[in-house]
């Protein structure tokens, strides 16, 4: 069952489910972030890993080359045109041992072409959320730090799994900053 925002408020003050935490919608000039009806809008970080191809290199997966991109720190990140950045959330997640969820990209950026990889959470994953956004237009694209980028949809279930995130010791559980991919 899909979870509404009393039960995400009670999780993240009683439990710590989403440090820092908003309790409500924040806009004031910004891209809203915090909690909604459904959900909860998390923010980007002010920390950057912008892909290039000044080296000339090859994405691998299992080889994962740290000359593929350049690190920027800041207010605003400028994505080039068809490229992608890697970046981290604001917040620092940490999901119950009977709930997933499923991070999607917001509407507001998906409209300029700015798309959100979508991202599940398993039970007992924590940390901070690496998230991968890609440029799919042929212009430079600005993506603002400390500002909505994401929402997260929390479904729980009525059984907890026979096995989760952290009892299989997941690669990418207790992340801190952006995350490169590992094997």
């Amino acid at each position: 069952m899909i979870k509404n925002d009393r039960w995400i408020k009670k999780q993240a003050l009683e439990n710590g489910m989403i440090e820092p935490f908003e309790q409500a919608q924040m806009r004031d000039d910004a891209i809203s972030y915090g909690v909604s009806s459904f959900g909860y809008d998390l923010r980007v970080s002010d920390e950057f890993k912008i892909f290039t191809n000044v080296n000339n290199s090859i994405i691998d997966p299992k080889n994962f080359s740290s000359e593929s991109f350049v690190d920027f720190k800041g207010p605003v990140c400028i994505v080039p045109p068809n490229s992608f950045a890697l970046a981290r959330s604001v917040e620092y997640f940490k999901i119950p041992k009977n709930v997933m969820t499923v991070c999607l990209g917001k509407s507001t950026y998906a409209r300029c072409g700015i798309i959100v990889n979508v991202t599940p959470f398993e039970p007992e994953w924590e940390g901070h959320v690496t998230l991968e956004i890609s440029n799919t237009t042929p212009l430079p694209a600005k993506i603002y730090a400390n500002e909505g980028l994401a929402q997260v949809l929390f479904f729980e279930s009525d059984e907890e799994p026979e096995t989760t995130y952290k009892d299989r010791k997941g690669k990418y559980q207790n992340q801190k900053g952006i995350t490169l991919p590992k094997v």
